[in-house]
């Protein structure tokens, strides 16, 4: 994946004012930001959930191996 510098950031930022405009990009970053912050939790409750089963297994098959 291609490095962006700071001449494509700018490109980006210019674009985005010419497309949404000033009053517009509060409200995008808002959402953007939101929308970033609700995939890391589910992210992380799928790893979490993940974590358990897995835990949970082994700790069945220990119980049947010492039976």
């Amino acid at each position: 994946m291609p490095n962006i510098g700071i001449t494509g950031i700018v490109l980006l930022v210019v674009l985005a004012l010419l497309l949404f405009g000033p009053s517009k990009l509060p409200q995008l970053g808002r959402a953007i930001g939101t929308t970033f912050n609700e995939f890391r939790k589910g992210a992380k409750g799928l790893m979490d959930a993940e974590d358990d089963g897995g835990q949970q297994k082994e700790s069945a098959s220990k119980k049947n191996t010492d039976a």
